[in-house]
């Protein structure tokens, strides 16, 4: 924990720590809604969010307000480029007071609630009954040692890969491959096609890593990725190697371009390559991309591109995908713990998970209505609904140690050979062993 969350720890405990569920529940009705009359007053909400996702997020406030018209909502915007972390760490630091804010890391989440700055939604969770729309793995994945503290309102397959279907049409590819073998039967028809290096890789940053963590899960399994993630087991075991020997053979087979030219790429650009400049054929990202295609490139879902599934690797664990999630948290000394208990409510209601589905993303709630989701949407949804998941791993990290592994992961895509492979996982073990 920094020293700047151990000084907001003692100055907040004192003062409100003891008694926010009791007094956020007060007035709730027998049924869990609550009265519109009920609700009112300033909704103080920390966002960091732009785009399409922003506008979604702001049409999600209309709607709450229109069925609360007693609350006004004051937005606190941080702004910046990249992992947004600092930015709200300074914001809560620096004495703005919210009641709630949009979370996407679970490490992050758990370094406010140990400093105290989050409250629990246990009890909310009970009186409003969101079993009925939510799975418990939505509320397991809000939680931190059985205390739940974040609510899932948008989630992504991170294991999809994207493609323009010309570029397909163009190679003499009639389906999309579903095993490993086909997938990398796939590459050399591509190339032949006039598509040099076929696998973009966006190296820059961070997004370099989304191979590796979907091939984890495939080679060894939710279990051992949760294990790592919490250095229950070394970067040096096995496991860890044989998902990079497979990235390697990516690499090494000239299917992902040079390496100056994936580390001087941001994931947008990589898709850029893909739906605007037709130089790549495949990006593994998230499904903002849909957005993008949409939004930037003007393409129609499911005529023009989609996605598949991260390939079957045939060894036991293709059951399994890689997924992030956007959540709301509540802080704990937030003036209007009543506006902030309903809003979490209405995100779980068919109203707002229509609302988020519209803007092509998708929504946990057992009432949204899935006809609204286009093809590539469908597709993902699908595939997480039958998978094994488990959280990105790189979000999983301590900050200082989840820098270090992109790091090293840059050095392995500028040499995947197995020597320079177990350099590069030493080097992330021993910051790991100084992280926990």
């Amino acid at each position: 924990m920094s020293a700047g969350l151990e000084n907001f720890q003692g100055i907040r405990r004192r003062t409100f720590l003891a008694g926010t569920g009791g007094l956020a529940l007060a007035a709730m009705t027998n049924g869990g809604a609550r009265a519109a009359d009920e609700v009112g007053g300033e909704l103080a909400v920390l966002n960091w969010a732009g785009g399409t996702e922003l506008e979604m997020l702001h049409n999600l406030q209309k709607a709450f307000v229109a069925k609360y018209p007693k609350v006004k909502i004051r937005e606190v915007n941080v702004t910046g480029q990249g992992d947004m972390r600092p930015g709200m760490r300074t914001a809560l630091m620096g004495g703005e007071k919210v009641d709630l804010f949009v979370n996407t890391w679970p490490a992050f989440r758990k370094e406010l609630a140990d400093a105290g700055i989050l409250r629990p939604i246990d009890d909310q969770w009970k009186t409003f009954n969101w079993d009925k729309r939510l799975d418990a793995s939505w509320r397991k994945l809000g939680s931190l040692a059985d205390v739940t503290y974040g609510l899932t309102y948008t989630f992504g397959d991170r294991s999809g890969i994207w493609y323009k279907k010309d570029h397909m049409a163009k190679a003499g590819i009639a389906e999309m491959p579903k095993t490993w073998d086909e997938f990398t039967a796939a590459l050399p028809k591509l190339q032949k096609a006039g598509f040099a290096a076929p696998i973009a890789i966006p190296g820059k940053y961070w997004a370099h890593a989304e191979w590796f963590e979907t091939l984890l899960l495939r080679t060894a399994g939710v279990e051992a990725s949760s294990k790592l993630a919490a250095h229950q087991i070394p970067w040096t075991d096995a496991i860890v190697k044989t998902a990079l020997k497979k990235y390697a053979s990516l690499i090494s087979g000239g299917f992902c371009g040079a390496p100056a030219d994936m580390l001087s790429t941001e994931w947008d650009a990589a898709c850029d390559q893909v739906f605007q400049a037709n130089a790549k054929n495949f990006v593994l990202i998230g499904m903002w991309l849909n957005a993008r295609a949409k939004d930037d490139y003007k393409l129609v879902e499911g005529k023009d591109y989609s996605l598949f599934q991260f390939p079957a690797l045939g060894m036991g664990h293709d059951d399994t995908s890689s997924v992030d999630s956007k959540e709301f948290v509540v802080t704990a000394n937030g003036a209007n713990p009543k506006a902030a208990d309903a809003f979490l409510d209405f995100c779980t209601t068919a109203d707002a998970a229509n609302i988020i589905a519209k803007a092509g993303l998708a929504s946990p709630s057992k009432e949204v209505d899935a006809s609204l989701y286009g093809d590539a949407q469908k597709i993902a949804t699908a595939a997480v609904a039958k998978s094994k998941v488990q959280f990105v791993l790189g979000d999983l990290l301590p900050g200082d140690l989840v820098d270090e592994y992109r790091v090293q992961l840059q050095k392995f895509l500028q040499d995947p050979s197995d020597a320079n492979i177990d350099k590069v996982l030493a080097a992330i073990e021993a910051k790991a062993k100084a992280s926990y």
